[in-house]
């Protein structure tokens, strides 16, 4: 896996001990770019470390039943296991105390525990999905492109949305699932579904069947729309 200038192939190649940064509904998956708006003290001064080091984040939701009261999180939430490793690819200070920034994502981690810190924000010993590494075409040639493109289709037709279908058919299996399920505009159970899906062919029929449910939910029944 190429990630901007570095490239990730073996466990050597990935730390041991990773920053989070917990962030619900916010999706990042291996090969995706993920533009954020960083603001909060403490957040700044994991981007700062970062840069000074390895460049690597981890991406990862709170948990969605633990901790959390109406709509303000805790100060240290509890967190789902499953996150994404991101590289920054570029940073761009605002001038107002603010951070634009990129990452790339790299692979998906799984929390093991908790590094005693006095820094302010938190860190974890993690252990790496080293087969997110090694994606090829067998995996590609897994997906249903024909599916997936009729249950975006539908969505944006039900939306009365329009897309860029020359970009759409150009874009590798790859990139469309993982671009499309971080764009998608769905919860944060949905998008760890997709995050935690087992591989690029489970998590292409993940997003359909997610994408269906909507349908259906929102617009009567979805099956006649995926025809």
């Amino acid at each position: 896996m190429q990630v901007g200038n570095a490239r990730y192939l073996t466990a050597n190649d990935l730390p041991e001990i990773l920053p989070v940064f917990p962030i619900a509904g916010v999706l990042l998956l291996p090969g995706g770019q993920l533009p954020l708006n960083v603001f909060e003290p403490r957040y700044l001064a994991l981007f700062d470390a970062a840069m000074a080091g390895n460049r690597l984040v981890g991406m990862i939701q709170p948990s969605l039943t633990e901790g959390l009261t109406g709509d303000i999180l805790p100060e240290r939430p509890a967190l789902c296991q499953v996150g994404c490793i991101g590289r920054i690819t570029s940073l761009t200070e605002t001038g107002d105390g603010r951070y634009i920034t990129s990452l790339g994502g790299v692979c998906r981690f799984r929390l093991l525990d908790e590094v005693s810190s006095t820094k302010p924000y938190r860190s974890f010993r993690i252990a790496p999905f080293m087969a997110d590494l090694k994606g090829g075409p067998e995996e590609e040639a897994s997906v249903d492109r024909a599916g997936l493109l009729a249950a975006f289709r539908a969505y944006l037709d039900a939306n009365k949305l329009e897309a860029d279908w020359e970009s759409v058919e150009r874009a590798s299996n790859l990139t469309l699932v993982n671009s499309l399920s971080m764009m998608s505009p769905f919860g944060p159970a949905e998008k760890q579904a997709l995050l935690e899906a087992p591989d690029l062919k489970a998590r292409a029929e993940t997003l359909v069947a997610i994408t269906e449910i909507v349908l259906a939910r929102s617009f009567g029944d979805a099956d006649t729309r995926l025809q």
